[in-house]
């Protein structure tokens, strides 16, 4: 007997087969927004309060209460992927190396910065290119929670890029 339909077990194998990439493709990275960084229960620290101009840098100099220090360290080695906008720290031919991911556009250029739990360091393994900085981004990596001083802020997470990609409104 010849067949010319597949058998039912063909048909069952084939529509495995297309599901399974398409669940095998599914992101590695968590999708988590700004919020995320702070630990549940604790108040978004004060962004402008009490400060000092820095005369010599002609900046504002906020004081955070110490809620702006706190992590989330639930996210502490996590595979996550957080929009944002980009200000540039090392830039090659290639485009941007490492930056600072920051929740809106201008946050620490034309504002005083925000508290350290919203900011993250990211080193790219591939540049960004440097003709793309205004857009924002989507970063995907791992994220830690470890605190470090740059020139224009004090910053609470650090990330290696594994990815960046034009954040695309939707």
């Amino acid at each position: 007997m010849t067949r010319t339909h597949p058998s039912r077990r063909a048909v069952l194998a084939m529509l495995s087969a297309t599901l399974l990439p398409g669940q095998a493709m599914a992101s590695p990275f968590r999708v988590i927004e700004w919020p995320d960084l702070i630990p549940k229960g604790v108040p978004y620290g004060e962004i402008i309060g009490p400060g000092k101009i820095d005369e010599a840098n002609d900046t504002w100099v906020p004081e955070y209460d110490r809620n702006a220090w706190r992590m989330n360290t639930r996210l502490n080695g996590k595979a996550v992927k957080l929009p944002g906008y980009i200000i540039p720290f090392d830039v090659t031919a290639q485009g941007v190396t490492s930056f600072m991911l920051v929740p809106y556009v201008g946050a620490c250029i034309h504002t005083p910065p925000p508290p350290p739990n919203q900011l993250v360091f990211v080193t790219a393994k591939t540049p960004w290119p440097s003709d793309s900085l205004w857009d924002p981004v989507w970063v995907s990596g791992r994220l830690s929670a470890k605190s470090m001083q740059t020139q224009i802020a004090d910053v609470g997470y650090q990330m290696t890029a594994e990815r960046i990609e034009v954040y695309e409104w939707q």
